[in-house]
């Protein structure tokens, strides 16, 4: 059984985190490089980050199974939709149902708020995950690259979902 947890103290910041450090370790470093990730995981994953995003508005929140967390997501709130900022399931647990599970509780999430629309950006060079989100009903809208410091790039496509 999977459930969604509010991040709520430091503990389960601290918690992420090293949930963060973990995934984007595996997943990302064969896509951007070591020295990136490490470097992103620093600017947008660390305690520190988390905290000062929270701070700034966002939630972040757990999934929970029984052998213990899953994965995370973490999303902010927009003018006419919710930006789903963060998105991540360890990959022993991929293709087991909780994206699903945490998709329909973000949904619920932006109609309770009356937000028509889901957005996020993914790395377009990232196919599997391309892949997921189009069979959860999401569809490429733009084409973005954004210069995050440090001679870095995050070279994204827009990706949205209309909930309404």
């Amino acid at each position: 059984m999977a459930s969604i947890i509010a991040v709520t103290t430091t503990a389960h910041i601290a918690t992420v985190a090293h949930l963060a450090q973990t995934i984007w370790t595996d997943h990302y470093t064969p896509i951007i490089g070591a020295l990136q990730v490490d470097y992103m995981l620093e600017k947008y994953q660390s305690e520190t980050a988390i905290s000062n995003q929270i701070k700034d508005g966002y939630q972040y929140y757990f999934i929970k199974t029984d052998v213990g967390h899953a994965g995370y997501f973490a999303f902010s709130l927009h003018n006419n939709y919710l930006f789903l900022s963060k998105f991540y399931v360890l990959k022993n647990m991929r293709g087991s149902g909780l994206g699903t599970l945490a998709l329909s509780f973000i949904e619920n999430k932006a109609k309770e708020l009356h937000l028509p629309k889901i957005r996020l950006t993914v790395n377009k060079y990232n196919s599997k995950s391309i892949s997921a989100y189009e069979k959860m009903g999401f569809a490429n809208v733009e084409s973005i690259v954004q210069d995050i410091g440090n001679g870095y790039v995050m070279d994204d496509y827009v990706l949205e979902k209309n909930i309404t």
